[in-house]
């Protein structure tokens, strides 16, 4: 079985945000909930000041606190590619998995539009679900947290399920210069216009993944909480780095 896992090079991330914009629109996610976020922060005191960035997906880590924490079992670890999926038909809304998310990265759908005016009035839907978007991903599947959310759920990233789930078993890589593998790609790595996004099967030694992470000494991000994060950062360069560890680094500690 594969276990899944990204690849971010901070040296390569311009910030453009084509990430968040592909996922969007992949998944039907409403204005502001950003499953695939690019963070900008400043640096410095006046007059030295630089603005920064970071993009913080998902981490679908190993050892999930979410999953840990989730009364109804809604969230969990799927086992023939580690991710960590919604099931939409067990969540209650109660929002334990959001507090014991290090990341940030859960959205609960019921909530005050982050933008407005709220686009979840101007194409409302006549069903259960939160809304009806005038462009629609994949299919519907509330078991693993896909598709249009129903009311009073908490909502994701899913590594694009929909799509890697498809590839062809044994790839150790999924890879949008490939012809026959560019379907299976996750949005966010196939629209990277910089190419600093990689994905593949942590668990096969030879895989691209792997090598950049040996190569260059990849880091998780809060890895001393114990999730075993599955997105893995490069930072060789001295411009950019992972924010956590950006102040042991600059003691000479890291």
């Amino acid at each position: 079985m594969a276990k899944w896992g990204m690849v971010i090079d901070l040296d390569k991330c311009t910030g453009c945000q084509a990430c968040t914009t592909a996922c969007t629109m992949e998944n039907n996610r409403l204005p502001g909930e950003n499953w695939q976020d690019v963070l900008f922060y400043h640096e410095g005191t006046y007059p030295n000041v630089k603005l920064m960035w970071f993009p913080r997906p998902c981490m679908h880590c190993e050892n999930a606190s979410c999953v840990s924490v989730c009364p109804t079992k809604a969230t969990y670890k799927d086992p023939d590619g580690g991710f960590v999926l919604m099931d939409y038909n067990k969540c209650i809304g109660c929002k334990y998995c959001q507090v014991a998310c290090p990341y940030g990265v859960r959205f609960y759908v019921d909530e005050r539009a982050i933008v407005q005016p709220d686009i979840r009035g101007v194409f409302p839907s006549d069903t259960d679900r939160v809304w009806d978007p005038p462009y629609k991903g994949p299919h519907d599947d509330p078991a693993r947290g896909i598709g249009i959310q129903p009311h009073g759920v908490v909502s994701k990233c899913t590594f694009c399920y929909h799509k890697v789930s498809k590839a062809p078993k044994g790839v150790p890589d999924l890879d949008e210069d490939i012809p026959a593998l560019k379907e299976y790609v996750p949005a966010c790595v196939r629209v990277c216009p910089p190419k600093a996004r990689f994905f593949g099967d942590l668990d096969q030694p030879n895989s691209r993944v792997n090598r950049l992470i040996a190569d260059n000494r990849g880091v998780r991000l809060k890895d001393h909480t114990g999730n075993k994060p599955q997105v893995y950062y490069l930072s060789g360069g001295a411009t950019a780095s992972v924010p956590s560890l950006r102040s042991s680094r600059a003691s000479g500690q890291a």
